[in-house]
């Protein structure tokens, strides 16, 4: 079920960017057009049951900015967004937990975790400026992330599969809660 919630969240994220015009309107009207929001949506109640209601809003939520722009040091869809902004602004938006504003420091900052054990909102960081966690991005299911990663680049889906993000991927973390 976690693989095919998936599978439609991308299909559906990745038909809705190709939208022309790009306009939130127009997404919706695709999204509509073939059938995914009802599917989405109890797709989404399914995995929420599971997987817990959290890390199915934080990747509902992350999908949400496909099509932003790349700023190196942007933290909003206004302007835009890098890579650790963009984590960061996903986690405050999502579950209100603040995280440290570069990617090393978020990896210092979350716990540590196999790839194996990886689940939809984990975050997962990448060697991309020759020194460990230089690149971060949110896991969404199905060996793929979506991030921010580079300039003249948008937030994107991408798997973490292919050559370039396998070869130059350092850890997984996840994102405790903090007892209250």
């Amino acid at each position: 079920m976690k693989r095919c919630l998936s599978l439609l969240l991308l299909a559906g994220a990745a038909a809705a960017h190709a939208a022309p015009g790009n306009s939130w309107e127009d997404m919706d009207s695709l999204l509509n057009d073939k059938g995914l929001m009802t599917r989405l949506g109890e797709q989404v109640q399914q995995a929420g049951a599971t997987a817990g209601d959290q890390a199915s809003s934080l990747v509902i939520n992350a999908l949400a900015f496909l099509g932003v722009p790349y700023k190196w040091g942007g933290n909003s869809h206004e302007t835009g967004f890098d890579c650790s902004g963009f984590v960061r602004a996903v986690y405050e938006q999502s579950v209100g937990k603040l995280l440290p504003r570069r990617s090393d420091e978020q990896a210092a900052a979350t716990q540590p975790i196999e790839r194996s054990e990886l689940k939809p909102g984990d975050l997962v960081f990448f060697n991309t400026m020759r020194r460990a966690f230089s690149h971060v991005g949110i896991y969404v299911g199905d060996g793929k992330f979506v991030h921010s990663p580079r300039a003249g680049a948008e937030v994107r889906v991408e798997d973490m599969r292919v050559a370039y993000w396998n070869k130059r991927f350092n850890g997984a973390r996840r994102v405790i809660a903090q007892a209250e």
